[in-house]
């Protein structure tokens, strides 16, 4: 006697088999098929309909040249990969996530998230040993990152798991602890947004200046964290400075976010053609010459030494105007 639970095994391995055959070739018929699968071409027919019902568009036409194929959908669902496209594909995904295209190498990381999970152990070996003999050069974007050390990020992001690394600091490189929480990748830079437990606080780490990166076997329950873009864009763009500026601009949002890049400031709308800049700087003339150069009217909410610093500087600019006393 035969148990459900084997017919169901059974029949699950042989619609994945029929789903690798209308991945190697264009056209299949029903007889042939039929013959690869050992099976009737009812059967085919009723495994075909089990592919659409998972998603998969399977076109059938009738005549000559006629027969099964699997065509582009309006949802993009699973994907059967063999071991050797499985292998190309997390190398080619591991090589993008540490190279200089901010938008590529984000997609690049996510995509390699998802692989990892289901990749078997005995491939893994292949896949590090193969991305260890490619190498690349940042064409002046952002410095390239060793993909490794992103994909091990991920991964303690994704368990839950605590990650040490060496950072350099004011008294030279020291081991830091952190349960990690998202990676974020900017124009130039890949950051890890994480809970550092030996400031009992959320901090910004740049991936470039890692070191020694290595996941522990510790988990630790998530917190509740801030929104993991904001926060590292506004700490890459004024907490990081001595000063913390903000200002009232005169000038629509949208016209002002395409002037300031976002690792240089976050720009709130604030509705009615006007928008809040705030940035930072560890001096205050250059915080005022970038707002200048912006063209627009501005108004200095804080800090106070800035509105101070600006009085001081309208005063020599007009006091350098000729024929004026």
């Amino acid at each position: 006697m035969t148990l459900a639970g084997e017919d169901e095994r059974g029949t699950t391995e042989r619609v994945l088999t029929l789903l690798g055959l209308l991945q190697q070739r264009r056209v299949w018929t029903g007889p042939e098929l039929a013959e690869r699968l050992g099976v009737t071409p009812r059967t085919v027919r009723r495994d075909v309909e089990r592919l659409r019902t998972l998603g998969y568009p399977v076109h059938a036409s009738q005549g000559v040249g006629g027969g099964y194929q699997l065509g582009s959908g309006q949802a993009l669902p699973p994907l059967l990969l063999d071991d050797e496209e499985a292998i190309a594909t997390a190398v080619s995904l591991l090589v993008g996530a540490g190279g200089a295209v901010a938008s590529a190498g984000d997609a690049a990381l996510r995509a390699l998230t998802k692989l990892d999970r289901v990749l078997p152990a005995r491939l893994r070996h292949e896949v590090r040993a193969l991305a260890d003999s490619v190498e690349s050069f940042a064409g002046g974007g952002r410095p390239p990152i060793d993909p490794k050390v992103l994909m091990t990020l991920a991964r303690a992001c994704r368990d839950e798991v605590e990650v040490a690394f060496s950072y350099p600091s004011r008294e030279g490189r020291r081991t830091r602890t952190v349960e990690p929480y998202r990676l974020v990748a900017s124009d130039r830079r890949w950051y890890l947004l994480a809970f550092d437990l030996d400031r009992d606080d959320w901090r910004t780490f740049r991936v470039d200046r890692m070191s020694e990166v290595a996941a522990r076997t510790r988990r630790f329950r998530a917190r509740e964290a801030p929104d993991a873009a904001a926060f590292v864009q506004e700490g890459v763009a004024s907490r990081v400075y001595r000063y913390q500026a903000r200002f009232l601009v005169h000038a629509p949002y949208d016209t002002v976010r395409a002037q300031v890049p976002s690792s240089a400031g976050v720009v709130l709308d604030l509705g009615g053609g006007r928008c809040e800049v705030r940035t930072g700087a560890d001096n205050l003339d250059h915080i005022l010459m970038h707002m200048m150069l912006l063209g627009h009217g501005f108004k200095v909410i804080e800090p106070p030494e800035l509105a101070a610093r600006c009085r001081e500087l309208a005063a020599r600019l007009l006091a350098a105007v000729p024929g004026d006393s």
